[in-house]
C-alpha cells in the first residue's frame, strides 16, 4: 500500500497542502509585524474603518493579481475560480499601505490632510534644525517611555521662523512623515470669521480633533496672521479672542496628550509674546539661510533625478550666496527648461544652462535680511519676559 494511503492522504492531497502552506499561510512573526505596523499608523480609525481597510486591501490584490492568473490559466468569467488559484492570493503590507490612500479615518474626516511624503533625506542641509525637530517631535511620539523614565515633559510647541523659502513648511511635512503621526494643517487666516465666536470655536474644534486622534501634529502656517500682538489692532478684536483661546488650549487645564504644535512664520516679531514663553512654544528654531555646504546638499537633492553633463555642483554652491532652498529649486527647474527650449528631445542638462538660469533667478535674501533674522533670534532668546512686561494696554477703564 502506498505511504500516502497509510497516512490517510493521497500524494496529490499532500502536494495541495504544501501549496496551501506556501502561498496562503504567512509566518506568524511576519503576520504580527505587518499588523503591528498597520496598527501604528491607523490613528483615528474606528472598527468600521479598519474593516473597510482590510476589504480594500483584499480588493487591491484581486485587481492586481486576478486578471494575470485568469489569463495564464485560460479561465473565463463564467467558470468558478479553482482553489489552487485562490490560494495564490496574499495580502501584503504594501497592499494595506495602498488601501490607506482610499480609506480615511472617521474621526478626522472634517480636518484630515493627506499625510505628506517628504522625508528627511529630501531636505538638503539644515542638520541642526532637523535634529532639534527629531528631539522635540519624533522622540516623544515614538519613545514616550524615555521621557517618563527621566521625569520630564516633552515640548508642547515649536516655532519655525526665518526668511521666505528656507524650508519651514517642508520641515513640518518631513517631521510628520517620519514620526508617522496624523497631520492637521491650519492656514492662519482660514480660522478667522466675521461672526462673533466662530473663530474661537474653530480653534477649539481643531484641538478637539487633535486630542481624539492623537498622536497628532497641528501645523499653523503663517502663525503671525492668526496671533498678532494684542492691544495693537483696531478691528473688532477677533484676533485677540483667538489668541486668548489658543493660549487656553495650549496651556490650559486640559492637557495635550501626544499632540505637538508647530508654527511657521516669516515675522516672529509680530506674534503675541505670551505665546512664545516656555510651556507654550518651548522651542524657537531659526531656519537659517543655507551656507555653502547646505547649498551643495540642496543642489544634490534637486538634481538627483536630473541627467547632468559636466556640471560642477560645488562651483554653483560657491557662487550662489544668498540663495535659499526655494531659489535653488527654481534654478534647477529653469536650467532644465532652458535645455528643453534649445531641443525638445534633450536628454541632458549642461553647465551653461545652470549659468544662464542663475542670471534669471536672483537671490531672495540679502546680508541685511540675514542679519535682521539673527538679531530677532537674539531678542527672542533673551527678551521674551521683558517684552511681555513692557506691553501696556491702550486703554484701561
Amino acid at each position: 500500500m502506498p505511504i500516502g494511503k497509510e497516512l490517510g492522504k493521497s500524494k496529490d492531497e499532500k502536494d495541495k497542502d504544501q501549496a496551501r502552506n506556501k502561498y496562503v499561510l504567512i509566518e506568524e512573526s511576519e503576520r504580527k509585524r505587518i499588523l503591528n505596523d498597520i496598527a501604528a499608523i491607523t490613528h483615528g480609525f474606528v472598527g468600521a474603518d479598519l474593516a473597510m481597510l482590510c476589504k480594500e486591501a483584499a480588493m487591491i490584490v484581486l485587481r492586481r493579481v486576478l486578471p494575470e492568473i485568469m489569463a495564464k490559466e485560460k479561465l473565463s468569467e463564467e467558470e468558478p475560480i479553482p482553489e489552487n488559484v485562490l490560494e495564490q492570493l496574499m495580502v501584503t503590507r504594501k497592499d494595506f499601505l495602498e488601501a490607506l490612500k482610499a480609506v480615511r479615518p472617521s474621526a478626522m474626516r472634517e480636518v484630515l490632510v493627506e499625510v505628506p511624503t517628504v522625508k528627511w533625506k529630501d531636505i538638503g542641509g539644515l542638520e541642526d534644525v532637523k535634529q532639534q525637530l527629531i528631539e522635540a517631535v519624533e522622540w516623544p511620539i515614538k519613545n514616550p517611555e524615555s521621557f517618563r523614565r527621566l521625569g520630564v515633559r516633552p515640548p508642547k510647541g515649536i516655532l519655525l521662523y526665518g526668511a521666505p523659502g528656507t524650508g519651514k513648511t517642508l520641515l513640518a511635512k518631513a517631521v510628520a512623515t517620519e514620526s508617522e503621526a496624523n497631520f492637521i494643517l491650519v492656514k492662519g487666516p482660514e480660522l478667522l470669521s466675521k461672526w462673533v465666536g466662530e473663530s474661537e470655536k474653530a480653534v477649539r474644534e481643531v484641538f478637539k480633533k487633535a486630542r481624539q486622534t492623537s498622536p497628532t501634529i497641528i501645523f499653523f502656517d503663517e502663525l503671525d496672521s492668526l496671533t498678532p500682538k494684542r492691544g495693537l489692532s483696531s478691528d473688532s478684536h477677533v484676533t485677540e479672542r483667538v489668541v486668548n483661546q489658543l493660549l487656553t488650549e495650549v496651556d490650559g487645564l486640559e492637557d495635550l496628550y501626544d499632540t505637538v504644535i508647530i508654527g511657521a512664520t516669516n515675522r516672529p516679531d509680530m506674534i503675541d509674546p505670551a505665546l512664545l514663553r516656555p510651556g507654550r512654544f518651548d522651542r524657537l528654531i531659526l531656519t537659517p539661510v543655507p551656507d555653502v555646504k547646505s547649498r551643495l546638499e540642496i543642489f544634490k537633492v534637486h538634481t538627483k533625478n536630473m541627467p547632468l553633463k559636466s556640471v560642477n555642483l560645488e562651483k554653483f554652491a560657491q557662487i550662489s550666496e544668498g540663495y535659499v532652498g526655494a531659489d535653488i529649486e527654481a534654478v534647477c527647474r529653469e536650467a532644465a527648461i532652458l535645455a528643453l527650449r534649445e531641443d525638445r528631445t534633450a536628454k541632458v542638462v549642461e553647465e551653461r544652462h545652470f549659468m544662464e538660469a542663475l542670471k534669471k533667478v536672483r537671490a531672495s535674501v540679502t546680508k541685511e535680511i540675514e542679519k535682521a533674522y539673527q538679531e530677532v533670534q537674539e531678542s527672542l532668546s533673551v527678551a521674551r519676559a521683558k517684552e511681555i512686561k513692557e506691553e501696556k494696554p491702550l486703554y484701561m477703564g
